[in-house]
């Protein structure tokens, strides 16, 4: 299998954030990349030869903020019907770009490219069909197939061309051909050389008015794949712009924080163009989503300074002290139950309570029971509370531990499992410190003003804490984590955020963008999200271990890889969703995939344990991984059959009452 080394930066700085410059691509009226807005997009979910239900939902999407509509063709007489709806919503005063949304039909492709503003093709599905067999390619074996995919895929580049049309070559991580997978495996580099060996076709034949994605629906491999793409673009001298979204996020709160986690890590970086947010919902609901993510980046530039990192004239990444094309967590030594093995923790602030009673645990996970004298835990309990200057009157959970301000600290028994936590300036003034655990406070400006007397200070029984009021805020908590790194420090790392004046919706995109990103590069071993006013514990708490679950590194919870439905739906995905929800979300730690169609399973799916796929009208066919189980089973018997699936393979477990 071929590997690949970098030797560059995939952003244009670590530290200052500045828009990824990339060219101009036309599409309609609405031009993409280069000093462009960061484009919203979405897509229709109506049967798109419906052209009355299609116009309507294209108009709200529109009303809402969508600047250009995405319509699936699936066949030739849908693109042709893309004439209809096009005409339509022109007649009516919409001059929003359509795109032509394409899979395993290169005819239908061709004719939409005549008739819309752009048409999206998948590598993967293009011209290739999945069997998930693994093929032994020589080289000459390996570029005959390149000349038949280049022989099918060059009369739609020349209509594109004709026409002026743009085109966005979509890689999706569940659909790689058995060729790609065959030479590269299921990875992220695999994306890239998907969608590259189509975009050096266009090429080719001089047609530049191309978009990029690599989109997944696994966070990690999603943002992999993205970095990959620049650094092979900037070294094959491209600058394509790029379209973000995570692939069948799901619905409701997982599918935002997902979502949030996925696209917000790349805008951090000034990576994407445009953003289309994939929910299991109607798509107006995804624009507001979508808005609210590139909104945060309108004014970013002017934040306070990050102190550089010391990289070569050259922007090599060798002198970093982890890799950022590949995940991997952050080597730390476990202090009691935070880093090392552990999984990262979850700290809930209580310290603006007036009074903290047993009432409170039940918001993060702890249920007292007075009859039975027991605490009764939840699958989201949180590890830590932050109390502050607050005393605690009652016996705690053997499994809860606390943290308190330095100076109430000092009034307590430390056998009570409770921790103090220090400023800088009180930890190195102080000897009155904890034999077992102690939590100091850093920022930026605090480690380079003081680093020697820090790491001189720093004991085994030190756990830190990162934090920051830089509106660059993961920027700034990375680069410190880096030049903790680089110092040689393993203590754990706690990120503390703290959040005011926004809105709890706000709060959900923002945390999970902060934590999101730094949890993808590996840094934390605890996170702390601080957003008293703004959300109740019980929201806040739930968000912290959604956040980690959508980063991939703590599962505390069922799974749901649900896509966002379209007009090759072939059921109602909202309310299956839902259904399926509400017999499976007990499951922790099961991936359920919920395909509307065959387009998007079993492909899209990608790993997720057992799959529910559409594939005809009132007909469901049923996966166990990748490997189908039962096909053609009517819709109103399957999710019965899918809970009989899971309990055949033992991983069914019954729902506690």
């Amino acid at each position: 299998m071929e590997t690949i080394t970098h030797q560059g930066l995939y952003c244009n700085s670590l530290t200052r954030y500045s828009r990824l410059v990339t060219r101009e691509v036309f599409i309609g009226d609405v031009p993409m990349g280069a000093q462009n807005p960061i484009r919203i997009q979405s897509m229709t979910t109506t049967d798109t030869m419906d052209t009355k239900a299609t116009v309507e939902q294209s108009i709200r999407m529109i009303e809402a903020g969508c600047e250009y509509v995405r319509i699936t063709a699936p066949s030739i007489k849908e693109a042709h019907n893309l004439e209809n709806i096009k005409k339509e919503l022109r007649v009516r005063g919409y001059t929003t770009p359509l795109i032509a949304d394409i899979h395993f039909t290169p005819n239908a492709a061709e004719v939409a490219a005549r008739i819309v503003e752009k048409v999206r093709v998948n590598p993967g599905n293009f011209a290739d069909k999945k069997k998930f067999e693994f093929i032994e390619y020589t080289n000459a074996d390996y570029d005959a197939e390149l000349s038949r995919i280049r022989e099918r895929f060059i009369p739609l580049v020349r209509i594109c061309k004709e026409y002026g049309t743009a085109m966005r070559i979509g890689t999706n991580h569940g659909s790689l051909s058995d060729r790609i997978m065959s030479r590269y495996g299921d990875t992220a580099f695999g994306m890239v050389e998907s969608a590259l060996e189509f975009l050096r076709i266009c090429e080719e034949e001089n047609y530049h008015n191309i978009v990029l994605s690599m989109k997944s629906s696994n966070t990690q491999v999603m943002v992999e794949a993205y970095r990959h793409l620049i650094v092979k673009m900037n070294a094959e001298q491209m600058n394509y712009p790029l379209h973000l979204g995570v692939t069948e996020a799901g619905e409701g709160e997982d599918g935002r924080i997902k979502s949030a986690v996925g696209i917000g890590t790349l805008l951090e970086d000034g990576i994407g163009d445009t953003v289309r947010v994939s929910l299991t919902e109607d798509p107006e609901f995804e624009i507001p989503v979508a808005k609210a993510l590139v909104d945060r980046y309108h004014n970013r530039i002017g934040h306070a300074t990050i102190i550089d990192l010391p990289i070569n004239e050259k922007k090599n990444v060798g002198g970093l002290p982890y890799d950022p094309f590949v995940y991997s967590r952050r080597v730390s030594n476990a202090i009691k139950n935070i880093g090392g093995e552990n999984v990262p923790r979850v700290i809930a602030d209580f310290s603006k309570n007036e009074k903290i009673s047993s009432a409170n645990l039940f918001a993060v996970g702890y249920n007292y029971s007075v009859p039975l004298d027991k605490w009764n835990l939840s699958d989201q309990a949180c590890d830590y509370i932050y109390v502050g200057k607050n005393k605690i009157d009652f016996a705690i959970p053997g499994t809860l531990s606390l943290i308190a301000d330095a100076a109430a600290w000092e009034k307590t028994d430390e056998a009570e499992n409770i921790f103090p936590y220090f400023t800088i300036e009180e930890f190195l003034s102080t000897k009155n410190k904890s034999s077992q655990l102690n939590f100091i406070a850093i920022t930026q400006n605090d480690f380079f003003k003081n680093q020697d007397a820090i790491l001189n200070a720093i004991e085994n029984s030190c756990v830190i804490v990162l934090e920051t009021s830089n509106m660059h805020a993961m920027a700034e908590l990375r680069r410190l984590a880096i030049e903790l790194m680089n110092k040689g420090v393993t203590n754990p790392i706690i990120i503390k955020r703290s959040y005011s004046s926004l809105s709890s919706d706000t709060l959900q995109l923002h945390s999970s963008t902060d934590f999101g990103a730094l949890l993808l590069d590996g840094f934390p071993d605890a996170i702390w999200i601080d957003a008293n006013g703004i959300a109740s514990p019980q929201m806040i708490n739930s968000l912290g271990f959604g956040i980690l679950q959508a980063a991939r590194t703590r599962i505390s919870k069922t799974e749901y890889i649900s896509c966002p439905s379209c007009g090759r739906t072939l059921f109602d995905l909202q309310e299956t969703t839902a259904k399926i929800r509400s017999r499976t979300d007990h499951l922790k730690g099961i991936k359920i995939g919920i395909m509307g169609c065959i387009v998007n399973g079993p492909g899209e799916m990608a790993d997720a344990d057992y799959g529910y796929v559409g594939s005809g009208p009132g007909k469901i066919t049923l996966y166990k991984g990748k490997i189908v189980v039962e096909r053609s089973i009517k819709a109103e018997m399957a999710v019965d059959a899918l809970i009989d699936l899971i309990k055949e393979h033992g991983d069914w477990v019954e729902k506690e009452v």
